[in-house]
Parts: C-alpha cells; sequence; structure tokens
C-alpha cells in the first residue's frame, strides 16, 4: 500500500509540476502604442480550472484510503 501511496504522490506532483504549463493562457497582444493613459496590454489571466484537478485527486485518493482501512477493520473484526 506505501508504494501505490508514494506512486499516487509522485504523479500528482508531477501533474501539478506541468498542469500550470500546459494550461496557460497565451501572451495577450502586444501594446499598440501611443496611449498615454494606459500603462500596459491586455491583462492575461490563468485559467481558473487547474484547482478542480487537484481536488479530484485528493478526493479520490481520500475515497482509496477511506476504503482501504474500512477494509481493513472488516477483516480485524472477522479475526476477533
Amino acid at each position: 500500500m506505501k508504494r501505490m501511496i508514494k506512486k499516487i504522490l509522485l504523479f500528482s506532483v508531477v501533474f501539478f509540476s506541468f498542469s500550470g504549463v500546459i494550461l496557460a493562457d497565451p501572451p495577450g497582444p502586444p501594446d499598440p502604442g501611443g496611449n498615454p493613459v494606459g500603462t500596459g496590454g491586455v491583462p492575461v489571466g490563468a485559467p481558473i480550472d487547474n484547482g478542480i484537478y487537484g481536488l479530484l485527486i485528493l478526493g479520490v485518493g481520500y475515497a482509496v484510503w477511506t476504503l482501504y482501512t474500512a477494509k481493513k477493520k472488516q477483516k480485524t473484526d472477522l479475526v476477533n
């Protein structure tokens, strides 16, 4: 079980490392210049849905852990 937890943690670290790069928005258009009022171009935001993947991974991990401990407890209850 420890090996599986290590694999899940490694996968989540690698996934979160590259998810921002893969899902990031492209840079905005260059500033046209000659606009004394504005100081920059169009602001570019990051996608909102990056946190959803993390929540899904944590939820699945929690469900697996809960099922594992419940099954382990059930086996010890049957022995006693």
